[in-house]
This record gives C-alpha cells, sequence and structure tokens, in this order.
C-alpha cells in the first residue's frame, strides 16, 4: 500500500513598477504615480514521484512559474502605465506619447482589480502549461510593502 501524499502549494515572488491613478478616488491616489509592485503566484499540486527525472520531489520548477508569469503579466505590466479604459482623457493623453508603454485596462486599476486580471490570465495560462494537473491556488498582488490583494480560486 502506497501513502499517497497531499497536495502542496509552492509560492513564486516576482517584482515590477508601474503608474496608475485612480481617477475618482477622493485622496492622494486620483493623481498618476508608481508602484513598487510585488506578485507572488500560489500553485497547487502533488509533488513529483519521478526517481532520476529533474522534475522529482517538486510540485513545479519554480523557473516555470516565474518564466510563465513573466511572458503573460510581468513582461506586460512592468514599467508600463496602466489605465481604465473609462479615464478616457488620460488613454487619449498616453496616446499621444511616442512610444509609450501603456496598457488599457477594462477596470479601474485598483490593488484588487489588478489582481483579479493577474488572476484571470494566468489561471488558463498554468492549467494549459501542465495539463490540468496543478491549480492556479491564489495570486497575492502587492501595491505597497502593506497593502495587498488576494484572490483564490473557487
Amino acid at each position: 500500500m502506497t501513502n499517497k501524499q497531499p497536495p502542496i502549494s509552492i509560492t513564486r515572488r516576482l517584482e515590477f513598477d508601474s503608474g496608475h491613478r485612480i481617477p475618482n478616488h477622493d485622496g492622494q491616489c486620483r493623481h498618476l504615480h508608481g508602484h513598487r509592485y510585488a506578485i507572488e503566484v500560489t500553485l497547487t499540486g502533488e509533488v513529483a514521484d519521478h526517481p532520476g527525472k529533474a522534475e522529482d520531489g517538486m510540485v513545479l520548477d519554480f523557473g516555470d512559474i516565474k518564466r510563465l508569469t513573466n511572458q503573460y503579466v510581468v513582461d506586460l505590466w512592468d514599467h508600463a502605465f496602466l489605465v481604465a479604459k473609462e479615464d478616457e482623457g488620460l488613454v487619449a493623453f498616453l496616446a499621444t506619447l511616442p512610444n509609450h508603454k501603456t496598457v488599457i485596462m477594462d477596470h479601474v486599476p485598483t490593488v484588487e482589480n489588478l489582481a483579479n486580471a493577474a488572476f484571470a490570465i494566468l489561471q488558463p495560462v498554468f492549467n494549459k502549461a501542465f495539463g490540468g494537473r496543478l491549480e492556479l491556488s491564489s495570486v497575492r498582488l502587492y501595491e505597497t510593502p502593506n497593502c495587498w490583494a488576494d484572490v483564490h480560486s473557487a
């Protein structure tokens, strides 16, 4: 009889810089400003039992989490200005800047909405890349060292 181990969660943290504004905020956040964001991507799965193979003893190589998170989120958002499509004046202004890295978001770029967007982007990526054997269990996005949002799988 074999003892099946419970699933294990692993997390990779990546950092990037972006600008944004919250246009209808009644405080300082209505102004253009930026943050050093940190994203933590947590995957849950079983530890591989493949003696002699590179992945033996791992849920997934942390480098794979880094590669895919960079490809689909970090590289797109790093040193970009994240702007809500409804913020039409700012969208129009940013379009006048030659070669400006602008990401037009469906929602106001609060940390909550950005965490939701990152989760929605990454969930199918990780599911497809590893044949459904891993679950994207959560994304944590830090806007500052003291403020963050968590999104968890249902």
